[in-house]
């Protein structure tokens, strides 16, 4: 995918975008305001990324800790060479407690090649969807990590 050019006004209105949309009932008339564009360049922007496909999805981000799901586990899984391992991680993927499941190269000594990041209200919480996906995938190897602090947490700023 080619790197695009944005003119000066697209990239005051993505600075605004990538942030939080303003609480109320027209949140693209308030981005327009505030860039000084027309609500219909804002929407044409959106629509054009996201037809480009430079936009996945436009949504609300819940803050899982506010929402009572303090508890995380990073859970590093093998999926040895008898398994597709993109079959595996579609199964996971599907999961409402999980937000991230990337695939990754092993080395050395971690033989680790799939992860996922699974959100719940307790550590058994976490630890039951592990055992679920352990018996739904037969993937039995795995590391569960849980977090002791969040440090850092952003979403990424292009602009």
């Amino acid at each position: 995918m080619a790197a695009m050019k944005f003119t000066d006004q697209e990239k005051k209105i993505l600075r605004v975008v990538q942030a939080d949309l303003p609480d109320s009932e027209t949140p693209f008339a308030d981005i327009a305001r505030q860039t000084g564009a027309s609500e219909e360049e804002v929407l044409s922007l959106l629509r054009r990324l996201k037809s480009g496909g430079h936009i996945r999805r436009f949504g609300a981000t819940l803050r899982h800790q506010q929402a009572g799901y303090g508890f995380n586990a990073m859970v590093a899984w093998y999926v040895d060479g008898d398994k597709d391992v993109e079959e595996v991680g579609r199964i996971m993927a599907r999961r409402p407690e999980i937000s991230h499941c990337y695939e990754r190269k092993n080395c050395l000594d971690w033989p680790y090649n799939l992860y996922t990041m699974i959100h719940g209200r307790s550590k058994d919480d976490c630890a039951r969807v592990v055992e679920e996906l352990r018996v739904e995938t037969g993937v039995a190897q795995y590391e569960m990590l849980f977090s002791n602090e969040e440090l850092k947490k952003t979403s990424m700023k292009y602009f």
